[in-house]
């Protein structure tokens, strides 16, 4: 069995399968779902042999029963307490992701706005 990385261009390859797979499952979901969800696996399974991470797009598939995901067909999404709630209809699954980066901003903003005036004013 070989030691070390894999090459680049095997990497590629593998990614760009992984992105067309899960093109294929947005595709077939409306039609066929059970085919939709194999993709998803299959895409799952390249991802980790090949050591990849699943990129943001990614994230529509359930992390439980790994079945992909589409809001408003077989799952819901919710914003709560600084959070983006996922919840898969399928398994019941609610995958929580915070998105605490664009609050920190509009804070920041805020706080320069004020800033910005009282140094105006004086």
């Amino acid at each position: 069995m070989r030691r070390g990385r894999r090459q680049k261009w095997m990497i590629k390859i593998a990614e760009e399968r992984v992105n067309i797979l899960f093109n294929r499952a947005q595709e077939e979901l409306p039609h066929n779902p059970e085919r939709s969800h194999r993709h998803v696996q299959i895409a799952r399974n390249i991802a980790q042999k090949y050591n990849l991470k699943i990129n943001a797009n990614g994230r529509r598939h359930c992390k439980n029963c790994y079945k992909f995901l589409q809001p408003g067909v077989n799952s819901q999404v919710r914003l709560k307490n600084s959070r983006i709630e996922i919840k898969c209809l399928e398994c019941g699954e609610i995958r929580r992701i915070p998105y605490t980066k664009e609050k920190k901003e509009r804070r920041r903003k805020k706080f320069d706005h004020i800033t910005f005036k009282k140094g105006t004013d004086e």
